[in-house]
């Protein structure tokens, strides 16, 4: 640090470094901290989300396409061509206008739902505990931590109670590690520096006081991420919109390059030529694609706020409506999540005193990992009910190998009692003996069947049972392998019963075409009980044994085929998430616990709650405000929604620029004069484009609704050919009225084939936003209103002023009569080709 030069903190006494910070055992002041705040800068790595107004002004531009346009009115500069120039840097300069507009208030509505979840943590500020925005922690700040909180920085540990740290992300180590006051050798490697914690990793267990010493990107994540970057993994939707963007490029560029070698060959202008062929570039490439993207996902994002669900991921959204599997634990989500401790009793099944007080003893005086299970012993206690006589001497923290806390007490008399509670089968697993009585007789191969008898009855009936075992705790502190020879003592019964709306949120999730499994560290009777109360299909059962035991390939075979997987640890979770994508599933997974963030992490759309831990909301893309299954639905058909109307610009758009492009290049060969001139195919371009900005706004139909889907780019191919060249044949019928007719000359061929054009496409936007009758489906308000509005502007505009700069010239009324007619033919067309495009697909992007 700048304090210490050339030593490196963890290699010096706590003390000394918070007085070189300027701290102690009361933290910063709130001056010293704001001091430092200015000086240091706010605790973050990178923003990766919101983009300053100028990056994103200037993101508009980035576009090679974009480029070669400026560069062609550089040309008409140079050739004092001074009004093409001006058209042409007027409809860049508009369309990067519309975008930077879009995508800036797109990107000011993500940063107020991302608000609304700042991480907090709590520090020692002015001699108190107060809570402030992780954002704000500076080098020296005291920062208390407790079990299922994210690090906010790097620092030193102070004091600490079974404080153990989950460090994968720094250092690939899957088991969580144990960190105490102390010094570390200064060659230490991070994974040796037991005195040190990281920003990024979690806390497990325990609680802890943590001197910060470095912030931001002087941490040692900052420093990864710095030299690597902090690339998210990339969507469904994103990549299917990286390879649309690779199919263009490549039918540009064939287009494109033949247009301007046979206008070259015919011996055509040179700077007329390479400015039309730019134009047929710039008119194939739905230039405004990013702005749609981000509106449609913006107003998403603020659609799902209102119904209860916070994006976090703004991308994320076409995945949720993608998901055909969610993956959850029973508790909280299926059940009510109140679990109450409903029995005490001895191994023999009758109630118990001793069990009841052992219970209450091993959950009131631990301090680690918070859970509803010891919240529910502890909130049983009686009023009378008093544990003076008892005091903590030691705890061996829970984790989910073991699945076992213990602690150990002194008695009123002075001895001491180690007393463990946990999963039943760990329990025995440490046990010689049984309680029989006030005797301990051995725990044979008949008390064992007999306690796993009344397991299994409980299990049936729904209960949750934890074993109860105690022993003489050793002199000394107190390891795990003092968790031996223990009598077994009794059982204690946990009822979490189902959520009174359950069974009909499962089946409307059944019926949008999601499958739900169950992933639960709970044993498999209470599991199946749970599933038969809620009317989910069973098909199959996966234990975490059975997962142990198979290879890869096996697992991909078997989790197709099974809706509970019960007795998993969280690398387990993980493991049959990432083999439910391998076998071709979206999948979604919901949890709110420590152990659920690496499967958070990993699947395709994360969910939690606003009451999850925070390592957990870190992980999540989704974060509902209420923990129900309904309310996710809800998130679901928003998010499918959302992925309909960003597929909709893309099928119009596609489709129409590539019939223009198409009917352009081939016209361009046939007639003696350019079909259009550059600054009237970008004008169309511009104009076309939009009535799309309401798509964002516009009605969904119920079949988009009803089922998953996913970006299938071979059927947008398809689509693109089958209707761009159904709009070339109309453009060709065009031509020949215009020629062959109207005897037209250049000017007014332009002006018609304009108007004809681009009401084509104003008009097939109608049709292809549906799969069914277009006038069955209602569009949005906005898109109508934008239609329409610039359905008229296109018919008026050869008949105003301005048309003069586009070089139109105004129509005889049957010149427009006539293309309305083409147009209306045009439009009956798609209708009919629409139905038999989807009936030939087979298909409705699934």
């Amino acid at each position: 640090t700048d304090s210490v030069p050339g030593t490196p903190y963890w290699s010096q006494d706590a003390a000394a470094l918070g007085a070189a910070l300027g701290s102690g055992p009361g933290g910063l002041s709130s001056d010293a901290a704001a001091a430092a705040l200015r000086r240091v800068g706010p605790n973050v790595i990178r923003d990766a989300t919101r983009l300053g107004a100028l990056r994103l002004l200037l993101r508009q531009v980035e576009s090679p396409l974009v480029f070669i346009l400026i560069f062609a009115a550089a040309i008409s500069l140079a050739l004092r061509q001074w009004v093409d120039s001006a058209i042409i840097l007027a409809i860049v300069l508009g369309s990067s206008l519309l975008g930077f507009l879009q995508e800036y208030r797109a990107s000011a509505a993500v940063e107020q739902l991302k608000r609304r979840l700042a991480l907090n943590c709590r520090v020692m500020r002015d001699g108190v505990e107060r809570v402030v925005p992780v954002s704000t922690v500076v080098p020296g700040d005291v920062v208390l931590l407790a079990a299922g909180n994210l690090i906010p920085a790097d620092g030193v540990v102070i004091a600490a109670a079974d404080f153990l740290v989950s460090e994968a992300a720094m250092t690939g180590e899957s088991f969580p590690v144990e960190k105490r006051p102390g010094v570390v050798a200064p060659d230490a490697p991070l994974a040796a520096r037991t005195n040190a914690v990281f920003l990024g990793a979690s806390v497990q267990s325990g609680t802890a006081k943590v001197l910060v010493v470095e912030t931001g990107l002087r941490t040692a994540f900052g420093a990864i991420a710095a030299r690597l970057g902090t690339r998210q993994q990339e969507t469904d939707f994103g990549r299917g919109v990286r390879h649309f963007g690779y199919l263009l490029i490549r039918t540009m560029v064939a287009i494109v390059l033949f247009v301007l070698l046979v206008n070259l060959l015919l011996d055509r202008p040179v700077i007329e030529s390479l400015l039309f062929a730019v134009a047929l570039a710039v008119g194939l490439s739905p230039e405004l694609l990013p702005a749609i993207v981000s509106v449609t996902l913006s107003a998403g994002a603020r659609e799902m706020s209102g119904r209860g669900v916070i994006v976090r991921r703004l991308d994320a959204i076409e995945n949720l409506g993608s998901m055909d599997l969610l993956c959850t634990d029973k508790t909280g989500t299926l059940t009510e999540g109140v679990i109450r401790l409903d029995a005490c009793t001895g191994p023999d099944g009758t109630a118990s005193q001793q069990v009841r007080l052992w219970a209450l003893l091993n959950a009131t005086l631990q301090t680690g990992m918070a859970n509803p299970l010891d919240e529910a012993i502890a909130g049983a206690k009686a009023e009378g009910e008093d544990l003076a006589g008892f005091g903590k001497v030691d705890e061996i923290p829970y984790d989910f190998v073991r699945k076992r806390l213990s602690i150990v007490v002194q008695e009123a008399d002075g001895a001491r009692r180690l007393i463990t509670k946990g999963a039943l089968d760990n329990v025995l697993a440490v046990c010689a003996t049984v309680r029989d009585g006030d005797a301990a007789v051995p725990l044979d191969d008949a008390h064992r069947a007999e306690v796993q008898r009344r397991f299994a009855e409980w299990g049936d009936q729904g209960f949750r049972v934890l074993g109860v075992a105690d022993r003489p705790a050793p002199v000394g502190r107190a390891t795990r392998d003092d968790e031996r020879d223990m009598t077994f003592s009794g059982f204690l019964l946990f009822f979490d019963p189902p959520k009174p709306d359950v069974e009909a949120a499962i089946a409307n999730l059944a019926r949008l075409g999601v499958r739900l499994k169950i992933i639960t560290g709970d044993n498999r009777r209470v599991a199946e009980h749970v599933a038969h109360m809620v009317s989910l299909p069973v098909a199959g059962i996966v234990t975490g044994a059975d997962l142990n035991a198979m290879r890869d390939e096996a697992l991909w075979h078997a989790v197709d085929h099974a809706d509970l997987f019960v007795e998993v640890d969280p690398n387990q979770k993980e493991r049959i998430i990432r083999a439910l994508q391998k076998t071709g599933h979206v999948v979604g997974y919901m949890g709110d616990g420590i152990n659920d963030a690496p499967a958070l992490h990993d699947a395709d759309v994360g969910i939690s709650v606003d009451t999850a831990v925070d390592v957990a909301r870190e992980a999540a893309d989704f974060v509902l405000l209420a923990n129900d299954l309904d309310v996710l639905r809800r998130g679901i058909e928003e998010g499918r929604v959302t992925f309909a109307n960003s597929l909709k610009y893309i099928f119009t758009t596609s489709s129409a620029n590539f019939g223009n492009m198409f009917s352009m290049a081939g016209a361009s060969l046939l007639l003696p004069f350019l079909p259009l001139l550059a600054k009237q195919i970008l004008l169309n371009n511009f104009m076309a484009d939009l009535p799309a900005i309401a798509i964002a706004s516009d009605n969904v139909d119920r079949d988009w609704i009803d089922t998953p889907h996913r970006w299938d780019i071979g059927f947008i191919r398809r689509f693109m050919i089958v209707f761009g060249l159904l709009s070339s044949v109309f453009d060709y019928v065009t031509f020949g009225f215009l020629l062959f007719i109207v005897h037209a000359s250049p000017v007014v061929f332009r002006t018609s084939w304009f108007v004809e054009s681009l009401m084509t496409q104003l008009m097939v936007a109608m049709v292809v936003r549906t799969k069914g009758p277009f006038w069955k489906s209602r569009p949005g308000r906005w898109l109508l209103l934008a239609t329409i509005a610039v359905a008229i502007v296109t018919l008026a505009l050869p008949y105003l002023p301005i048309g003069s700069l586009f070089d139109f010239v105004p129509l005889p009324p049957w010149i427009v009569l006539t293309l309305l007619g083409i147009t209306l033919l045009y439009v009956l067309s798609a209708e009919a080709a629409k139905r038999v495009f989807y009936r030939r697909s087979g298909t409705s992007l699934r």
